[in-house]
């Protein structure tokens, strides 16, 4: 077992993805319950739901920043898959720091029970500016490859497996 495994994951499974799921999925969340409470779906539950899910949001882009970040340090500078992964981030941390705004002025219609413009906007700007990171994030494993290990005809017990096989950190190139 190689110490880097703890940030970047086993070949074949790396750590960042499956962590974009959950702050993508918090963050979805944080959107719809901010658009229930604003077309009158639901209001004081929508609003606190809207409010604790971009808390909840922020708290795992720590986690799922962090292993993106030393994803990124490990592409070649200059690169195709950088200048990708490069927009990718510059994304994520934009509508990071939009969801971040949408909580901090957002606080006072948590307590209120009532979303207003100012945070609603916020709120629907990091969802959009997520989307496009979650395109480019795309992009940059079914497009250019990152981390994809291709073997194709790895039986089913071995492809699951969460012990590193040697085929699995010789396709890596580990």
């Amino acid at each position: 077992m190689k110490l880097s495994y703890l940030w970047k994951g086993l070949p074949g499974h790396p750590i960042h993805p499956p962590l974009t799921d959950a702050t993508i999925g918090i963050y979805t969340f944080a959107t719809i319950a901010a658009l229930a409470d604003v077309t009158g779906i639901s209001n004081n539950a929508a609003t606190h739901g809207w409010w604790l899910a971009l808390l909840a949001g922020l708290i795992v882009t720590v986690p799922t920043a962090l292993t993106g970040l030393l994803d990124w340090l490990t592409i070649e500078w200059g690169s195709e898959l950088w200048k990708t992964a490069t927009l990718h981030l510059t994304a994520m941390v934009s509508a990071t720091v939009f969801f971040g705004l949408a909580a901090i002025f957002g606080h006072s219609s948590f307590k209120r029970g009532d979303v207003t413009a100012g945070p609603f906007v916020l709120t629907v700007v990091g969802f959009g500016l997520m989307t496009l990171g979650g395109w480019l994030g795309g992009s940059i494993v079914f497009v250019h490859g990152m981390r994809v290990l291709n073997l194709v005809g790895e039986p089913a017990e071995r492809a699951v497996s969460p012990v590193p096989k040697p085929e699995k950190e010789a396709a890596e190139g580990g």
